[in-house]
């Protein structure tokens, strides 16, 4: 599967006249949040974070990992994609919207914030399911591109385990285990979001296409 450096592929043709959405997607620890980060302080475009939407560890909805013992936080069952959804359509169509703040070591959400958008801003959405709305944003003439962040899996394990560790999302060795899970699963998760619409590309070539 080669790597693209355009999202020409991915982009919709919506209605000028309606804000749309960049979605960023890709592994856990892929630079998902970096490059929206980047994007927002060279723009000031809205980041849209799908992870927020994760459902309360007590929710039924919520899936069980059979080994660990937990809400299986990387199956798609554990993010609630019809209230992201109905959050995005607000954004684009209002300038605005009300999102939950999820707290991943309390496993709930625990805030909510106010997100704006101004009428010419792209909105960025990143998080690990994100691919799961590429093909609802693009029925509905939401969508501007769609991108599958990508990193070797050995930069990714090292990268999402620090970033865990420092933020003291779960105890140490469940961490640990669901990195390595995750490192060799990660071939089949870009697989799946590619087949879900996104590019595969690095956070430097993404920046430089949305940039320009």
């Amino acid at each position: 599967m080669g790597e693209q450096a355009t999202g020409s592929e991915a982009a919709a043709t919506p209605p000028q006249s309606r804000r749309r959405v960049v979605v960023l997607a890709g592994p856990s620890g892929a630079g998902k949040s970096r490059l929206a980060e980047r994007l927002h302080a060279a723009r000031g475009w809205p980041v849209f974070r799908l992870d927020d939407f994760y459902r309360d560890e007590d929710d039924p909805a919520a899936p069980r990992h059979p080994d660990l013992g937990i809400v299986d936080w990387d199956h798609p069952g554990s993010w609630d994609a019809d209230r992201a959804m109905d959050a995005l359509r607000h954004l684009l169509d209002s300038g605005e919207c009300v999102t939950p703040v999820y707290d991943i070591a309390q496993s709930r959400a625990v805030d909510t914030r106010t997100l704006t958008a101004r009428p010419d801003d792209l909105v960025l959405a990143e998080g690990i399911f994100a691919a799961e709305v590429v093909r609802m944003l693009e029925a509905e003439g939401m969508l501007h591109s769609a991108w599958c962040v990508h990193h070797h899996p050995a930069v990714v394990f090292v990268r999402r385990l620090v970033r865990d560790l420092r933020e003291r999302r779960k105890p140490p060795a469940v961490l640990v285990r669901r990195g390595w899970r995750l490192m060799r699963d990660q071939p089949g998760t870009v697989a799946r979001q590619t087949a879900l619409g996104a590019s595969v590309s690095r956070p430097s070539a993404i920046e430089g296409v949305l940039l320009g």
